[in-house]
């Protein structure tokens, strides 16, 4: 497991524990630097694990994506070339990659098919991030065809949920409102005014489903796979299936949360794309779909935020 420690990681490794998978080996960002490729390969010569799971990512927001282009794009690329490499060399057969919704292009027609890979302009914001995971799809595809391994890619919508990162700046959309909430609620701030006009559609998945989907894509018969994807075109997406305005999801949050003031919206600042929903048929098809719901996933999220972060003042 690559990335264990970050929020889809650690929710797979709960999966994983939940399915009664015992013999997880794991390293800290301290133990390995998955950027090393000499320190990457003597770990998989030293454990040659069955399956290799490669969350591990430099993830943030829209902010985060625009101060520092140059470390998303070189530590996603080198990390993703090391595990799929190294894992190559010492013979292991299986690896799944995670990616991200941001591959698609910004004007993608929606929902947002598979096929819509490298058929437009990427969103400029996070343009680096997405380049990265395009290019971890196709090294799983290009070892898939050269040397007859079985490395799968699966590109998840917005998540959210346990373990997420609150960083004000940093951090996505979810745990961002969450926090300003929770904040405006301790303080008793009148008003909460949120980026745009609240018009924006996006997709939210709880982290645990996407860990669930996660090992069910794995764990997929090679034929049954191989049916439903195209050599060239392998990956799968996963999405709850539905979206919501970032109004809506405010307010939302703002119910869960428990804050009573009012929300107020900024249109001199960005909306960003209109829509960004996944289209998940394929999945769909294989079996496989979204258990929870939006306001139970942000409930049990808020409940983290207040059990795990520091900042809470009581």
């Amino acid at each position: 497991m690559a990335g264990h420690r970050g929020m889809v990681g650690s929710a797979i490794i709960r999966e994983l524990a939940k399915q009664g998978q015992t013999n997880i080996v794991v390293r800290t960002h301290a133990e390995l630097d998955l950027t090393n490729q000499q320190a990457v390969r003597a770990f998989f010569e030293i454990e040659k694990p069955d399956q290799v799971y490669l969350a591990a990512a430099k993830v943030g927001g829209i902010h985060a994506n625009n101060t520092y282009p140059a470390e998303f794009i070189y530590g996603n690329l080198m990390v993703q070339a090391n595990v799929i490499h190294s894992a190559f060399e010492v013979g292991i057969q299986k690896l799944l990659f995670l990616g991200s919704s941001c591959i698609y292009p910004k004007t993608a027609r929606q929902p947002m098919r598979e096929d819509a890979l490298l058929t437009g302009i990427l969103e400029s914001t996070n343009e680096p991030y997405a380049v990265a995971k395009i290019a971890g799809i196709k090294l799983c595809e290009s070892y898939n065809r050269q040397y007859g391994v079985d490395y799968r890619s699966v590109m998840p919508t917005n998540l959210y949920g346990v373990g997420d990162n609150y960083h004000l700046e940093n951090s996505h959309v979810i745990p961002a409102l969450i926090r300003r909430f929770h904040e405006a609620k301790i303080s008793n701030v009148p008003e909460v005014v949120i980026w745009g006009s609240g018009s924006p559609m996006r997709e939210f998945l709880y982290v645990d489903d996407m860990a669930s989907a996660s090992i069910f894509v794995m764990n997929l018969d090679k034929s049954i796979y191989n049916q439903h994807t195209e050599a060239m075109l392998s990956h799968i997406n996963v999405g709850f299936g539905s979206d919501v305005t970032i109004k809506s999801l405010a307010q939302t949050i703002s119910e869960v949360v428990g804050y009573r003031g009012d929300i107020g919206f900024d249109i001199t600042k960005p909306d960003g794309t209109a829509r960004k929903l996944m289209d998940s048929r394929r999945l769909n098809s294989l079996g496989w779909h979204a258990n929870m719901n939006l306001k139970d996933g942000l409930t049990k999220a808020y409940q983290d935020y207040l059990t795990n972060t520091e900042v809470l003042r009581k």
